[in-house]
């Protein structure tokens, strides 16, 4: 039997996951690791936490499944997007990593626009600079940190990171690359005219390549330390949503995924790059070779159903408790009690600013439409819906491309929960189904593994014997009209509350 593994450097740990040339999931094994928010609005990491974690969790998995390390055909890599790992010229560490929910980079985002120019720039990388992209905080190191910048001789993406310690090999491939604002997305390799305009030296970034590509092979070094064999292809693996992107089965027109976790990602393929004219959806590259896809993202979708069950469900955490109930389930148990619309109760969720359709770093989340007779199942729901509105905003903007929305699958933690996949499908007005896969991140990278290993023929090849359908959710006609009639007002919000929003950040700022 051949044997496949996905390592994913996740936010708060990494996860090695095992599956087999059939695609069944044989074990896993996470590690996890600390974020350090030095100041307010800042989000490190340390990269030795990330190798710690992938060295552990790599000789968990192997025990576990009770396998030898000459059993594993490949290793594919994901991970967290856009964080900056800056190291010199031996390779060694310089700075912690700034990750990509990090917002210190407003000023430096602005200063690209301008000194590229907004058309040309998007013209380029199909993208703005945003915060949480990479070539910001190259800039924002070069004005506020010279002395490590003066030293600098390479700058990876976390999981490219894991690679060169796997492999000793810079290199990264061309999903994650998108995510830097330093590739020319549509050609599919980094962008001389970009680097020139912004003085970053193209001998710092590693080699890009297409995802399934063979891009080093474990060392003896850490073969001795893992249990793998010396000589273990590594290939270029994706970014996470990306990698999400293949393990979800995206791999063809008329697809499109929803990923339910801290953030919410709603995500399409595209066999040509598609720009959005303001810049609002993330046009990147495909991990499936020379296709690309977009998406765009809420950055509070788990993330606002969690604040709400830490700030305002006590009683829900008390009674999950004593009867050993997961809190999320009674909280949503109770929402169903609401109806569609909440009888006219909104809720914003942006606590942490935004990304998709609105960049801004100074969104506020907010509860519209309060009356006495509002409760906290109705509160519950509102944010369930909430959520579910700002998607959508995704999904209209893939329509205004004519970008084929024919099937939605939905994943990540959210999607466990039937009411939340309901609520969704009756304000997209479309089907929603679940696959076979949990961990569709870490699954997409190992599918990568075997394809460069030769195991499948293809990404979709490897998506097709792997990967199928096993709960369906349709639209319910009566709440579908109910959400069209609230959908614009919920649109209208934002427009409305951000003079406030901006007024509120700029008092906190002081």
């Amino acid at each position: 039997m051949a044997y496949l593994i996905g390592m994913d450097v996740g936010t708060t740990g990494t996860k090695a996951l095992l599956i087999d040339e059939t695609g069944a999931v044989r074990a896993s094994a996470t590690s996890e690791y600390p974020m350090y928010t030095p100041r307010p609005q800042w989000a490190e990491q340390d990269p030795h936490d990330w190798w710690h974690a992938t060295v552990d969790a790599l000789g968990r998995l192997l025990q576990q499944a009770e396998i030898k390390g000459d059993e594993i055909m490949a290793i594919g890599l994901t991970g967290q997007m856009h964080g900056m790992v800056m190291l010199d010229a031996k390779g060694e560490v310089l700075r912690p990593c700034i990750m990509w929910n990090d917002q210190r980079t407003a000023a430096q985002c602005e200063w690209i626009m301008n000194t590229v120019g907004r058309e040309r720039f998007l013209d380029l990388t199909l993208n703005p600079a945003l915060p949480g992209f990479t070539a910001p905080k190259i800039i924002w190191t070069r004005e506020n940190e010279p002395e490590v910048y003066a030293q600098a001789a390479h700058v990876l993406l976390p999981k490219d990171y894991i690679r060169y310690r796997l492999t000793g090999v810079y290199a990264t491939e061309v999903s994650d690359a998108s995510g830097t604002v330093l590739l020319d997305v549509a050609r599919r390799e980094w962008s001389a005219p970009v680097l020139e305009a912004l003085g970053i030296p193209p001998s710092w970034l590693p080699e890009v390549v297409e995802s399934p590509t063979i891009t080093g092979r474990i060392t003896a070094e850490v073969a001795e330390a893992t249990g793998l064999k010396a000589g273990t292809p590594v290939v270029g693996g994706a970014g996470d949503q990306a990698a999400s992107g293949v393990g979800t089965g995206i791999v063809e027109p008329g697809l499109v995924s929803v990923t339910m976790g801290t953030s919410g990602v709603v995500f399409a393929y595209t066999e040509e790059p598609s720009r959005d004219p303001e810049g609002r959806l993330h046009t990147f590259c495909h991990a499936v070779p020379d296709r690309w896809h977009v998406m765009g993202v809420t950055l509070s979708a788990g993330g606002s159903f969690r604040w709400f069950r830490d700030a305002l469900g006590l009683e829900e955490r008390n009674v999950a408790r004593l009867t050993g109930v997961d809190t999320y389930e009674i909280l949503t148990a109770e929402s169903a009690q609401a109806p569609a619309g909440c009888e006219g109760l909104l809720f914003l969720p942006y606590l942490t600013g935004e990304r998709t359709p609105y960049p801004d770093a100074n969104a506020r989340g907010s509860f519209v439409g309060l009356t006495l007779r509002h409760d906290k199942r109705h509160m519950v729901r509102a944010v369930l819906e909430g959520v579910a509105y700002s998607l959508r905003d995704c999904i209209e903007l893939f329509r205004d491309l004519a970008i084929p929305v024919n099937q939605v699958r939905a994943v990540g933690g959210g999607a466990r929960s039937l009411v939340w996949r309901q609520i969704i499908a009756d304000v997209f007005g479309t089907e929603l189904v679940t696959i076979n896969v949990t961990d569709s991140t870490a699954f997409g990278a190992a599918l990568l593994a075997g394809v460069g290993a030769g195991t499948f023929g293809s990404v979709p090849e490897a998506c097709a014997q792997t990967i199928h359908i096993v709960d369906r959710v349709e639209p319910i006609a009566a709440n579908e009209t109910v959400y069209n009639e609230y959908y614009p007002v919920y649109r209208s919000l934002y427009r409305s509350l951000k003079p406030a929003s901006d007024a509120i950040a700029a008092i906190g700022a002081r």
